[in-house]
C-alpha cells in the first residue's frame, strides 16, 4: 500500500512538472521573433547568438525565436563563406571560430545589430542598436514588424544601409570590408582605452562612419542617442542590403513576400 509520504512525492512532482510546463508556455508566448532577410545579391550567412547561423542566398529569410528578457543578443551577417557537410569552414567576414552555426562571436570588420529584450508586461523595453564599432561588412537595416513602430522611441529602429565598403578609406579597407579605426590601428585614442576610457572624442576616422550611418555607434563611446529601444513583446526584420536613398536611410519598410530558406 502507498504511503503518504510516497503520495505527497508524487503530488510534489506533479505540481514542479506543470509549474516548469507553464512557465515554458509563458516564455515561449512573451518569445520575440526575429526574422533575417537577405535583400543582396551575394549569398549572406548570417550568424546570431543566440541563435547559430545559415546559409541565406538572395531572397531568402531565416526567423528565430528569442525569450524574453535576453541580454546583450547580437546580429551579425558573414560573407564569402565556405562550409564542409559537417558545417565546419570559414567565411571571409564574420567568422564564428570555423562553425556554421555560431556559438562566439564574429570576427571584425561585421556591421552588428546588437539588442537586449525586456519582459512584457514588466513595464520593460527592448533596446537595440546598430554597431560600427568593430567595421562594416554588409548594409543592414533592424526594423520593428508589429505596430509599425508605434510606441518605439524614434518610431522606427535603426538603419545603415549606405556599402561603407565601396567609400571606405585607402587606410581602413581590408578584404570584404571596411575596418574600424580602433580594429586597424589599435590605439588608446581608437579604442577608448587608458586616459581615453572615461572621455573618449569622436575622432576623423569615426565620424566618416556616422556621416555615412548616423543611427548606427561608430566607436565605443559615441553618442547614447545610437540606442533605440520599443516596447517589450515587439518582433523585429533585420534586413541585410537594404533599399536605401542613398545616404543611409532606408527608403521604407515594404513587407515583400521573402522566400524562406
Amino acid at each position: 500500500m502507498e504511503s503518504s509520504i510516497s503520495r505527497r512525492r508524487r503530488v510534489d512532482i506533479a505540481l514542479v512538472s506543470l509549474l516548469l510546463l507553464a512557465a515554458a508556455a509563458a516564455a515561449a508566448v512573451d518569445a520575440a521573433t526575429i526574422t533575417m532577410v537577405n535583400r543582396c545579391s551575394y549569398t549572406v550567412w548570417p550568424g546570431a547568438l543566440p541563435g547559430g547561423g545559415v546559409r541565406l542566398d538572395p531572397g531568402q529569410s531565416w526567423s528565430i525565436s528569442v525569450a524574453a528578457g535576453t541580454p546583450a543578443a547580437r546580429i551579425w551577417p558573414r560573407t564569402g563563406c565556405s562550409f564542409d557537410g559537417a558545417g565546419r569552414g570559414r567565411c571571409s567576414t564574420g567568422d564564428c571560430a570555423g562553425a556554421l552555426s555560431c556559438a562566439v562571436s564574429g570576427e571584425p570588420p561585421t556591421t552588428l545589430a546588437e539588442y537586449t529584450l525586456g519582459r512584457p508586461g514588466a513595464g520593460g523595453d527592448d533596446f537595440l542598436d546598430l554597431s560600427l564599432i568593430d567595421g562594416f561588412n554588409v548594409p543592414v537595416s533592424f526594423q520593428p514588424t508589429n505596430g509599425g513602430g508605434a510606441g518605439c522611441s524614434k518610431g522606427r529602429g535603426p538603419r545603415c544601409g549606405v556599402d561603407i565598403t565601396a567609400r571606405c578609406l585607402p587606410e581602413l579597407r581590408v578584404p570584404g570590408g571596411c575596418a574600424s579605426a580602433c580594429g586597424k590601428f589599435g590605439g588608446d585614442v581608437y579604442c577608448c582605452r587608458g586616459k581615453y576610457e572615461h572621455v573618449c572624442p569622436p575622432t576623423s576616422y569615426s565620424m566618416f562612419f556616422k556621416g555615412l550611418c548616423p543611427d548606427a555607434y561608430s566607436y565605443a563611446k559615441d553618442d547614447q542617442t545610437s540606442t533605440f529601444t520599443c516596447p517589450a513583446g515587439t518582433n523585429y526584420r533585420v534586413d541585410f542590403c537594404p533599399p536605401t536613398n542613398g545616404v543611409g536611410v532606408t527608403a521604407g519598410d515594404e513587407d515583400d513576400e521573402i522566400a524562406s530558406a
